[in-house]
């Protein structure tokens, strides 16, 4: 199959009235495929992301640059009447529109679901919120950080009898873009299929709880409360991160031949007779202890060494890197999840790759993100504005 350059999602329209994170990961997903994402923001300053972060080139943030690629910018003041009636024109010829608002907030500006329906009754218009539209703390405003907490997944993230660790990636902000991007695609072949359009309602609390598969597994049947259990597994052991004499290692022995294949390259065939080590379960349940013995064994030599003892018996391992060493990892540059671009304020920039590779389809970085409101005048002249209506707009504040 000769790989498409334009990607599967062609010729489909997504609106993107979002900032921030959860809403542009979404977006940026959709814009991998191929999917135009048009991102429309606020005159005056456009996405908070843009001001966001540790390292800024061209007065660009690198963490908005690597959120949004693939899109381009159109500066709307939704704030005024005339500004709303240009979304509304545009969600005409949209499949989609994505808004990571407060609820209420898109229904207030007459542009909720209910509104643009009205113009477009194929259009797929995806909320996403801190709680999700239903529900008693459905007006209240979320974060990442909230949705962690209330998702219970801090409360077993951590070392035990420590206090509770926020998990440093955005977990619930970026799967709500996941769990978005993937009910958009399912409701466009819905659409496909029969001309309707659906709302999408997501949540980062629920976006985060969907994440806990192992832990309600172990909640639901009796009520045991999930505790902390540093980098241990709930299910089976020994599968956490080790100490060499230089470094740290994961072991990922999660059955019994594994098990039994990393006693052999230890030289700890003793361990596989222990009653307390016997099953899958008895290590789980004995896994500080486990861990204790072969901690004690593992800090007598290298990382390298003991990952070379482990690999040659077919032991799933491998060393924990910091973010330096994974990106000069040959694996991580022969999968390109390094992307150089040039953009045009910042210059040469770089951003994370489209980690699924497709062979006919592939999401690739087509463009860098725009600078706002950079696509404003082309964006203007696919709706039928002349350059002189254009620039009357600009004059009044209604685009940038």
């Amino acid at each position: 199959m000769i790989p498409q350059p334009g990607g599967a999602l062609e010729g489909v329209r997504i609106l993107e009235v979002c900032q921030i994170m959860a809403g542009p990961f979404c977006g940026a997903l959709l814009g991998d495929m191929g999917a135009d994402v048009i991102k429309v923001e606020k005159p005056a300053g456009g996405d908070d992301a843009r001001r966001m972060g540790r390292y800024f080139a061209g007065g660009e943030g690198y963490g908005f640059m690597n959120l949004n690629r693939n899109k381009r910018s159109i500066a709307l003041n939704l704030k005024s009447q005339k500004g709303r009636a240009l979304l509304i024109e545009l969600a005409r010829s949209a499949d989609a529109l994505i808004e990571n608002f407060r609820p209420g907030t898109m229904d207030r500006l007459g542009l909720g679901y209910e509104d643009l329906r009205k113009a477009n009754s194929g259009l797929i218009y995806a909320s996403i919120s801190g709680y999700g539209h239903t529900g008693p703390f459905r007006e209240k405003g979320g974060f990442d950080l909230v949705a962690q907490g209330l998702s219970s997944l801090m409360s077993f993230t951590g070392e035990p009898g420590r206090p509770p660790v926020k998990i440093p990636v955005p977990l619930c902000d970026l799967n709500a873009g996941i769990y978005t991007a993937f009910s958009i695609l399912s409701a466009y072949i819905h659409k496909q299929r029969t001309g309707e359009g659906q709302k999408i309602d997501t949540s980062l609390v629920d976006a985060g709880l969907g994440y806990t598969f192992w832990q309600s597994s172990q909640f639901f049947p009796e009520g045991e409360v999930p505790v902390p259990r540093g980098s241990a597994h709930e299910v089976t052991a020994p599968y956490q991160a080790f100490k060499c004499s230089d470094g740290y290692i994961v072991l990922g022995a999660a059955n019994q031949p594994n098990w039994e294949r990393t006693c052999k390259a230890m030289g700890r065939e003793d361990l596989m007779e222990r009653d307390e080590y016997k099953t899958d379960k008895d290590r789980a349940v004995n896994y500080l202890k486990l861990a204790e013995e072969l901690e004690e064994a593992f800090g007598s030599d290298t990382r390298a060494s003991w990952l070379q003892r482990l690999e040659a018996e077919g032991v799933p391992c491998g060393p924990i890197l910091n973010m330096a060493e994974t990106f000069d990892h040959p694996q991580i540059k022969a999968r390109g999840m390094a992307v150089d671009v040039e953009h045009p304020a910042a210059g040469a920039t770089r951003v994370l790759g489209f980690p699924p590779q497709l062979s006919g389809t592939p999401g690739i970085v087509r463009k860098p993100a725009p600078t706002l409101g950079q696509h404003t005048d082309e964006v203007m002249k696919e709706l039928g504005k002349s350059a002189g209506e254009t620039g009357r707009l600009r004059e009044e504040g209604i685009v940038g």
